[in-house]
């Protein structure tokens, strides 16, 4: 393999190093929610957001006050966005059956679907209100039916955000408070005076956010490690430099440490999109987010051939992997550790993020790897079940089980299978030996 880099980010060492700070902030802050509960979040609320209100949680009256707020093309903006995403929530619950099925006369084996009892979701908002992560989080639980789906969001300058609120509400939340960062994933997960416990935490957001969901797994569950926004963008030269540089720059802006990468065969095309960075970064209004990602953890990589951009691709193993070349179904078929795919340059990530209809909590930090982003299947778990319904097939399973258990040394377990011999299988007894 012969990629070169154009340029690179931030060295390993260095992330590595930010990473343990990220750590070591989140285990103390978490610990003083735990042992203060709501004094402990309050003051974080008042030291990060300077947010100290009489109850963080909303009112109805002040829920409808804030809806009140929001434009009329706002809100019809906001309700087809979640209709989109309500409708492909939808087609994946409907995919996802219950089963039972008999395996042998008298054997019955099933599985249902439960939804998660109840869930925290986070959405973020400090920097950008982040209206479509409600529609993400929110919506998808309730098309789920989780029966308690608490929302929790910053203040943006100093204040709920109507639109914010608005979204979360009309998802579905039943309960939404106004926190931010640390202290409200802590709090929806361990529990304060004035707030119950969740079983789940779902949601993106900064560092540390992701930090304390991995802290708190384990003690809840959650939807996935979904950190800062990463973008990959493979090209080759039936596109052009503003479409990749416009497109790595629209997602930079999301905060100082969104890494965002170009992948290509084309000389041509990478250094042309390096020029044209520069460009836009002269008149973008978030060149001052944009700029510091792009410098930190911005990347070029030049490579030989396709095979050598996709293996590149699937090592990275990034959140959004937005492919414009001449053979995208070639990615589509052999891509494999990724977030999500975005084929074709009349796609692109906003349309993800904000209004197509698929999830954008997606995995970030490699997790791709080993998981693909939120989606309503997440909020379900899938129980199995078994039942016995005749004196024959009692016996026969019985038999087999309590040889199985003798095998592995198991006494105590291979006589609950000699019990139900004994009373269901009559005379005709060959258990706890090998049969003749």
């Amino acid at each position: 393999m012969t990629i070169e880099y154009l340029k690179s980010g931030k060295p390993e060492a260095d992330r590595a190093e930010d990473d343990a700070k990220v750590r070591n902030i989140v285990e103390n802050t978490l610990k003083q929610i735990s042992e203060r509960g709501d004094v402990a979040v309050r003051e974080f609320s008042q030291k990060f957001d300077n947010y100290s209100p009489k109850s963080f949680k909303l009112s109805q009256t002040e829920i409808d006050d804030l809806i009140a707020k929001v434009a009329p093309r706002d809100l019809e903006d906001l309700k087809f966005a979640q209709s989109q995403v309500r409708k492909f929530a939808q087609a994946q619950r409907d995919s996802m059956l219950d089963i039972e099925i008999e395996t042998m006369p008298g054997v019955i084996l099933g599985h249902k679907n439960i939804p998660v009892q109840s869930v925290g979701c986070y959405i973020p908002g400090g920097k950008f209100p982040m209206v479509a992560s409600a529609h993400m989080s929110v919506a998808t639980a309730s098309v789920a039916g989780v029966p308690r789906i608490i929302a929790a969001t910053p203040p943006f300058n100093g204040v709920p955000n109507p639109a914010v609120i608005a979204a979360i509400h009309l998802g579905g939340a039943h309960e939404i408070y106004v926190m931010g960062g640390i202290q409200a994933v802590g709090a929806m997960a361990i529990g304060t005076q004035s707030i119950e416990a969740v079983h789940m935490l779902v949601g993106p957001g900064n560092a540390f956010v992701a930090e304390a969901k991995r802290q708190l797994f384990g003690r809840v569950g959650i939807d996935l490690f979904a950190g800062p926004t990463e973008t990959l963008i493979i090209a080759d030269e039936t596109v052009d430099a503003e479409l990749c540089a416009t497109d790595l720059l629209g997602q930079a802006e999301h905060g100082y440490d969104s890494p965002a990468t170009l992948i290509t065969n084309s000389r041509k095309l990478a250094e042309q999109t390096l020029q044209e960075i520069e460009r836009i970064l002269k008149i973008l209004p978030t060149a001052n987010t944009a700029g510091v990602s792009w410098e930190n953890y911005g990347e070029v990589i030049l490579c030989d051939d396709y095979q050598e951009m996709l293996d590149v691709a699937n090592d990275i193993a990034y959140e959004h992997v937005q492919v414009m070349t001449d053979r995208d179904d070639y990615f589509l078929e052999h891509m494999h550790s990724y977030g999500a795919l975005f084929l074709g340059a009349r796609t692109n990530v906003a349309n993800g993020d904000k209004v197509i209809g698929t999830n954008h909590t997606l995995p970030t930090k490699k997790s791709g790897r080993y998981t693909g982003g939120l989606w309503v299947g997440k909020y379900l778990k899938t129980h199995s079940y078994q039942k016995i319904t005749t004196d024959e097939a009692a016996t026969k399973i019985g038999e087999y089980c309590s040889r199985l258990c003798i095998l592995e040394g198991f006494i105590g377990h291979a006589e609950q299978a000699n019990l139900r011999v004994r009373r269901y299988g009559g005379k005709n007894i060959a258990y706890g030996k090998a049969a003749k």
